[in-house]
């Protein structure tokens, strides 16, 4: 297993620790045979391939020329170690300025006796709830290790990207649907490969998406009884501990613990995130009823599962982690596309990835026809 401890396992978070806790605790994968297993890897390796050229074509994005960013197919463990070390990554300037307040801070000794060993283990619990529910992932901020691979540009920082595809989660998931599984195969395959082409075709997407994410991570307020306070509150809101007469506002523990500047930048990245989702699904639906024969099946049969949830505690988790949030930028962020394309036609859709400034806004997604307005508005003479 490749380490990622060192110096940060012994600070706010033991990555370590970390995915051996989500290993042990994650659930058991479907059975197959090694036969079986051989055989899936193969499938979807050449299913990825072919959503090349089918996504470059329907979306045009992009050129003939290879993808250089890999793509893995890897399984529960493998998933939770490729995003171990994305989060150790993308998260070390906020832990390490709260490892520096650690010790002047007034809730310094607090924190130490929780110390990086016990967040290593909330960190395994939420990944191994995590790692048998993804059935692929692009990792946009992906740094290459001696096991995992990443590509990107020359000279990009910390790897430019890798595509994962969890195999014993599509598999699970074809066999609860019961849908035919090649089929299945390639609709997710295509959905994925849609995100890599997103990221391939517009090299400043990336860049973009890790400013916002580290100025939302540099808001964060640093000093630990403050933010120990923050989440009693956010706790003691989901618990109904709540003042009589407040209502629920119904935003998840995530949304909870920010300042008012950080709710702006999710607010931009939420608008991101619906239209990348959204984007996604609608190039499923534009191409699959041309290569998958049962993608009206599949499609009606995924979107039940994703709206009920598999339990109650699914439901709670869903809420709690802002799961439902990510359900709603699917359906936003579908109609947002939808409406641009019948408006404007692709090329005109495309000039979303012109520039942050041609992004759409929260309130856009919303209202399709005002994003339409602002980048297509011809100067009045």
């Amino acid at each position: 297993m490749t380490s990622f401890g060192g110096a940060a396992s012994s600070g706010m978070v033991d990555w370590d620790l970390a995915v051996t806790t989500a290993t042990r605790l994650m659930r058991p994968g479907p059975d197959v045979s090694r036969d079986e297993a051989r055989a899936i890897v193969a499938e979807l390796r050449e299913h990825a391939k072919a959503s090349e050229r089918h996504v470059r074509g329907f979306t045009r994005l992009g050129t003939d020329e290879t993808h250089d960013t890999p793509v893995l197919v890897v399984d529960r463990p493998g998933w939770v170690r490729a995003n171990v070390a994305g989060f150790r990554e993308l998260l070390k300037p906020l832990l390490d300025k709260m490892q520096e307040r650690r010790g002047t801070s007034p809730g310094g000794a607090l924190l130490g006796t929780v110390g990086g060993k016990v967040t290593g283990v909330e960190v395994g619990m939420l990944l191994s709830f995590l790692a048998s529910r993804v059935l692929g992932q692009y990792e946009t901020f992906a740094p290459a290790t001696r096991d995992l691979p990443a590509g990107g540009p020359p000279g990009a920082p910390n790897g430019g990207g890798r595509l994962l595809l969890v195999a014993p989660n599509i598999v699970h998931v074809e066999r609860e649907l019961d849908v035919d599984p090649h089929d299945f195969r390639l609709w997710v395959c295509l959905h994925e490969e849609t995100h890599r082409t997103q990221f391939s075709a517009v090299p400043w997407l990336r860049d973009h998406m890790q400013g916002e994410i580290q100025s939302f991570l540099g808001e964060t307020d640093v000093d630990p009884m403050t933010v120990l306070e923050r989440v009693r509150q956010a706790v003691q809101s989901f618990a109904g501990g709540r003042p009589e007469g407040e209502e629920d506002d119904g935003r998840s523990l995530v949304e909870l613990v920010q300042t008012p500047t950080q709710r702006e930048i999710l607010g931009r990245l939420t608008a991101v995130m619906s239209l990348l989702e959204g984007h996604a699904d609608f190039v499923m639906d534009g191409v699959g009823p041309e290569i998958v024969p049962s993608v009206t099946e599949i499609r009606e049969k995924f979107q039940q599962r994703r709206a009920k949830g598999a339990s109650r505690l699914d439901l709670a988790l869903r809420k709690l982690l802002g799961l439902d949030a990510k359900l709603r930028q699917y359906r936003d962020g579908e109609r947002f596309v939808r409406a641009v394309v019948e408006e404007v036609g692709m090329d005109g859709f495309n000039r979303v990835w012109t520039s942050p400034n041609t992004l759409p806004t929260k309130a856009e997604i919303a209202k399709p026809a005002e994003w339409v307005t602002r980048v297509h508005r011809k100067p009045e003479a």
